[in-house]
């Protein structure tokens, strides 16, 4: 199982296809791991290669409580892996973090693609009141240090999306979803603080001259469709998709429409 040991964490990663192919770099969201892309690699990988590992705090990464950098980290795996530059894609916090690349180390990013992701200091916009008190509640189970329960509410908030239920999904996706999402247990109260860019994103991607795929999911929450908008709005090079039939993990959730989304986008900038 492959590790690599940077300053204060030991990184799991994996890597499938020729490192002959042109290379992505896979970012996982916040609630999963990077097996949240298992139904994709296959398919990326007839052409690419495709590299995705787990950031601090979750899966098979180990890591201590000392400051980092997500980008940081990004970088050093590609650097590990000799590869020049990617195309980064990234899901949720796994988009923020490859924007965090584009613009920290422009010359590291071929391509990005973003799925219900919003850039670092992007403004704290109003939730709606049901999403405020599902928000509160898992700001209760977090206090209290209620880590499984914690989990499940943040795969029922996010993944299920507040106005559907477990009842309204495919029973596959939803064991799937809390399965990812448990893998992230043991981690507990350990997550390393990340030292945001600074400046922040916001208001600065518009430098990032590079193919943009923008995505996000209809059920997703109040703030990240807001997020999909001003990104599709503010990227140069950007185009947009939107999972009809997805919240926060569309390549989970609809991994046939992702795949094929991805592909078609890739092959059209010959990323």
């Amino acid at each position: 199982m492959p590790h690599l040991d940077v300053f204060g964490a030991s990184l799991y990663y994996e890597t499938d296809g020729s490192p002959g192919s042109p290379p992505l770099l896979l970012i996982h969201a916040g609630v999963a791991t990077l097996r949240m892309w298992d139904e994709q690699v296959t398919a990326l990988a007839h052409h690419h290669y495709v590299i995705r590992y787990d950031t601090r705090g979750f899966g098979e990464t180990t890591a201590q409580s000392i400051p980092y950098t997500d980008a940081d980290d990004a970088v050093a795996v590609l650097d590990h892996l000799g590869v020049a530059s990617a195309t980064l894609i990234g899901a949720s916090r796994g988009g923020r973090i490859a924007i965090d690349v584009a613009l920290s180390q422009p010359d590291r990013v071929r391509g990005l693609v973003v799925l219900g992701s919003n850039p670092g200091g992007f403004p704290d916009e109003s939730l709606t009141d049901l999403e405020r008190e599902l928000f509160d509640e898992l700001d209760a189970r977090e206090a209290a240090g209620e880590w499984e329960k914690l989990l499940r509410g943040e795969v029922e908030l996010w993944n299920f999306g507040p106005t559907r239920s477990e009842d309204d999904l495919d029973p596959a996706f939803v064991a799937r979803a809390y399965e990812l999402a448990l893998a992230n247990i043991e981690h507990g109260d350990n997550q390393p603080a990340g030292i945001p860019l600074d400046p922040p994103a916001y208001g600065r991607v518009d430098e990032i001259a590079v193919p943009a795929l923008v995505t996000v999911g209809a059920f997703d929450i109040s703030p990240m469709i807001r997020a999909y908008e001003y990104l599709l709005a503010t990227l140069p090079l950007a185009s947009g998709h939107v999972f009809t039939a997805a919240a926060h993990l569309p390549s989970v959730e609809v991994p046939d429409e992702a795949e094929t989304v991805l592909l078609e986008w890739l092959a059209t900038h010959s990323l």
